[in-house]
């Protein structure tokens, strides 16, 4: 399916109320409802779209995601959209119970609610240092989730027992009214929609098959990761129902701001503080890094502003490329008090400076004339 702007979808403007939202989806859910285009491709995936444009834009957490980042930020934040139909009558259940009924012909669908089903996928922010980029950390995360239920191994029934098909629908999950020419199908009001149902559920978790836990979980953070990067944990969102697959654990990263490093990218920049006299002669520093403080050399006659890169003592590469360099980028401080003796070499110094521009200028006024 082609991501398409949400609001066209549904032919609402960004400023939509809730309630406009709704209104054009029931509308558009009619037309496209598959009951009515049987065996319609285009027609199903045309409802599907709508039903995936209404579900972000009905929920104002997601809306407000959307409408910063578009679908990107959804997907990021674990948003997978519908895999089928049946996902969509079941989501919506609903709102198809308040318009549905009065159509001849239309199936009141529902998921069987016995039926294996995915876990969510959970999502948890995270916030690190600099040094952390810089070296990976391993932290530990406090997770509240749906797990299997230990004592029924997540199928919810007591020990020895077993689910019972159910009498009125034969297993079926929906029985068939005929009402002259159409044929509604239902919810079986037994089982709903299920199939079966049981009869001794599991103590401990009341038939559900899940419960509800505290868990500890250690999540490696590589080095170099960038801010904002989201890190996919499989496996470890809610258990499924039934046996289905759990879901997944999505991570986004928030670096902090240093104090002194300024990150672009896998680089390193630095400010570094340099008298004038070692401007003008050049010297050799210690700089801070990440690791610890190196010493680098200044060339003589640097001038303020000018950069000078220590290679690879940046950030690491995040894809196992070259490490970043560290920038430093030079201030040179003029002091504010001198002694007597610094006065007078600069004095010195100034008249040396003066004369060899006056020579300068003499020799190019010459060339002129000459």
């Amino acid at each position: 399916m082609n991501r398409k702007d949400y609001y066209e979808i549904l032919g609402v403007p960004r400023h939509a109320s809730q309630e406009e939202i709704k209104k054009a989806y029931r509308r558009l859910a009619r037309k496209y409802h598959p009951d009515l285009h049987p065996g319609d491709k285009k027609a199903e995936e045309r409802f599907k779209e709508i039903s995936e444009a209404y579900e972000v834009l009905s929920d104002p957490e997601k809306r407000a995601i959307y409408d910063s980042q578009g679908y990107s930020g959804l997907h990021e934040q674990g948003y997978r959209g519908f895999t089928d139909v049946e996902d969509i009558f079941s989501a919506f259940s609903d709102i198809f119970e308040e318009f549905l009924g009065g159509f001849g012909g239309f199936s009141r669908r529902r998921r069987p609610e016995r039926r294996p089903r995915r876990g969510a996928d959970l999502s948890y922010e995270v916030t690190i240092s600099l040094e952390d980029v810089y070296f990976g950390r391993e932290i530990t995360l406090e997770l509240e989730r749906y797990e299997n239920c230990e004592a029924c191994g997540g199928s919810g029934l007591a020990p020895g027992a077993q689910p019972q098909y159910c009498p009125t629908c034969k297993g079926r999950g929906h029985v068939v009214h005929t009402e002259g020419f159409f044929r509604l199908s239902a919810t079986c009001p037994t089982c709903h929609g299920a199939g079966t149902f049981i009869s001794d559920p599991c103590s401990r978790c009341q038939g559900k098959g899940r419960v509800f836990k505290k868990k500890k979980l250690k999540v490696r953070i590589p080095p170099g990761i960038e801010d904002g990067a989201v890190i996919k944990v499989s496996g470890e969102g809610e258990a499924g129902l039934l046996g289905g697959p759990p879901g997944d654990l999505y991570l986004r990263v928030h670096v902090l701001p240093h104090e002194i490093f300024e990150r672009r990218g896998k680089d390193l920049y630095l400010q570094v503080p340099i008298s004038v006299v070692e401007a003008m002669l050049g010297g050799e520093v210690e700089i801070p890094t990440l690791e610890g403080e190196i010493k680098v050399k200044i060339p003589k006659g640097i001038q303020p502003g000018d950069t000078l890169a220590v290679e690879e003592k940046g950030l690491p590469d995040p894809n196992g490329g070259k490490r970043g360099d560290l920038v430093l980028r030079f201030k040179v401080e003029i002091p504010r008090d001198l002694t007597k003796r610094q006065e007078e070499l600069l004095r010195e110094f100034a008249a040396i400076e003066k004369e060899k521009r006056g020579n300068f200028f003499k020799k190019i006024w010459q060339g002129i004339k000459n």
